[in-house]
């Protein structure tokens, strides 16, 4: 029975499409704000036409959101694969034979949605994924530092460590006080300060602000300042400080701007090496980021990973065919998605519309947003999602944890996403095997007089990782005793270690030891699974006859 004090727990509801859309499209205006500048920033760092990482967003928000079984997550274009698409383009000498790349691999995911093979995802440990959540959010953070004091040379949707400027994330930071502006540093912190205040708890109790959602007033006040800004010289912006996008005279117009597939280019065997590369790349940044947008998630839904296959698929293949980058879900916009109260993918869908809207309709009004407020949006975004609040937490958790953890950020911090998550997931595994190799007692504990009894009950799956451990157990036992092997709870154990003890029992008749096998002949296993440990418990004679 539960107590009144108990809290209650909140319980998982379908909403209308208008119940949410008071939650959703204020929260599409933060994620079209954040992701607008990223399209663009990460099309100028993979050597990509701009209009191709709009193409790119609005195709993740509008195709890939209507498809997708997740609610909160966001697709478009990925840092992560900046790199691996600027050396594509340059293999292939052209970028409407790229195009062609991202169609394949877009056809390939489908298949691999087909084929089931999203179950990858479940495999990630819970540490590695924090720990990427936490990395990006780190990144996030000291790449937004350069562009709210106005020092624009690195694209602002460029994540890795080593920038295309040949600075370095760390580096850029030392150029801040001989290029600071005044005109940014004042709009990032105007801008910073709005979306702290709206973030206290006054401010969350007063409907008001409630219902004008906190970036948005940061952006209108931001880009008013740059009007205001333009007849002081001293405090002006410049080209590089402010959005820039295309500017097009409505759809026809627009398609000058585009690129399409050259198709003659299915003969070049290149063309297919760079499909695979980027399906199984862009997969594996997809199903990461479902898996931390679902930890995200305050209602804990689960997001059907075949099915964001088979969704990212048919987006790559829009992608391609309208003259767009690869898409992946993206960890920063889903995040701020979430932290901007999202309720639906609803919010996914209209972001992507006011891409569009923005490239067609209004770009000259686009054009007067200062990359300084953006900076300060994502600032609070990177913060929000490396808090020192989660160190503690991970720490606490155990070195089992924390070390994954830790191991991730720095990787992420220091190289770039995909290679930070390789290497957490190599020390996690390191980790268990580890783990599997210790057991949970010491050396000293074991008896040393004759007479004592011993009970060893085995853990639920023993790999041949125990046998040395099991062995000297088993060894130290003096003699004249007597020792109980249980193995009614193991659902594995290894058959070395099942020979290791056998030989034992026969051995131990020369040492005048009891012996004792419990449940060891029923296991007929045919898999071997991780995180097992050997459970030494000695208990007392009191003890001992009262289980008899």
């Amino acid at each position: 029975m539960k107590s009144p004090h108990d809290p209650v727990q909140p319980k998982p509801t379908t909403h209308s499409f208008f119940e949410t859309l008071q939650y959703d499209l204020p929260s599409s205006l933060v994620v079209f704000l954040v992701a607008l500048p990223l399209c663009l920033g990460i099309a100028l760092a993979s050597g990509a036409p701009l209009i191709s990482g709009l193409i790119a967003g609005i195709v993740g928000g509008v195709i890939v959101g209507s498809l997708s079984g997740s609610a909160l997550g966001v697709a478009g274009p990925a840092a992560g694969l900046a790199v691996i698409v600027f050396l594509a383009i340059q293999e292939l000498q052209a970028f409407d034979v790229f195009l062609v790349a991202v169609i394949l691999a877009g056809v390939i995911q489908v298949g691999l949605g087909f084929a089931r093979a999203g179950i990858i995802a479940y495999y990630f440990p819970s540490s590695v994924i924090t720990g990427m959540l936490s990395g990006i959010g780190i990144i996030i953070f000291l790449k937004q530092i350069p562009h709210a004091v106005g020092y624009d040379k690195d694209p602002i949707g460029e994540l890795s460590f080593h920038q295309p400027d040949g600075e370095t994330t760390f580096s850029a930071l030392s150029h801040l006080l001989g290029s600071l502006s005044y005109g940014p540093l004042v709009i990032a912190a105007i801008s910073l300060a709005i979306l702290i205040l709206w973030d206290t708890r006054w401010f969350k109790s007063r409907k008001l602000f409630t219902i004008i959602p906190g970036p948005l007033v940061a952006v209108a006040t931001g880009t008013l300042l740059n009007v205001m800004f333009r007849s002081n010289p001293q405090f002006a912006l410049t080209l590089e400080q402010v959005v820039s996008i295309p500017v097009s005279n409505g759809f026809g117009s627009l398609a000058d701007f585009l690129t399409f597939p050259d198709f003659s280019a299915l003969s070049n065997f290149a063309v297919y090496k760079t499909a695979i590369v980027l399906a199984i790349v862009a997969s594996l940044e997809t199903l990461l980021s479902v898996e931390a947008t679902d930890r995200l998630d305050p209602q804990k839904r689960v997001t059907p990973t075949n099915r964001e296959l088979k969704a990212q698929g048919v987006g790559n293949i829009v992608s391609g065919l309208l003259g767009g980058l690869p898409i992946t879900q993206v960890i920063i916009r889903s995040s701020a998605n979430v932290q901007s109260g999202a309720r639906s993918k609803v919010s996914t869908i209209i972001h992507g519309m006011l891409l569009a809207i923005s490239v067609v309709a209004i770009p000259a009004v686009i054009n007067v947003i200062p990359l300084a407020t953006l900076a300060a949006i994502l600032l609070v975004v990177g913060y929000k999602l490396a808090k020192p609040s989660i160190f503690r937490k991970m720490f606490d958790q155990g070195l089992g944890q924390f070390v994954p953890f830790m191991v991730t950020v720095c990787g992420i911090v220091f190289t770039d996403l995909l290679i930070g998550i390789g290497l957490g997931i190599h020390m996690a595994v390191i980790v268990i095997l580890f783990q599997n190799f210790r057991l949970p007692f010491q050396i000293s504990n074991l008896p040393q007089e004759r007479g004592e009894r011993v009970r060893i009950a085995l853990a639920q799956q023993v790999t041949f990782l125990n046998k040395a451990s099991v062995l000297a157990t088993l060894d130290a036992i003096p003699e004249e005793s007597s020792v109980e092997i249980d193995a009614s709870d193991s659902v594995f154990v290894h058959p070395d270690v099942i020979e290791i003890i056998h030989n034992y029992e026969v051995g131990a008749k020369a040492k005048n030891i009891e012996v004792l096998i419990k449940g060891l002949d029923d296991h007929k296993h045919e898999r071997i699974a991780a995180g097992m440990k050997v459970a030494v418990e000695f208990p007392s004679d009191s003890e001992q006859g009262s289980r008899q």
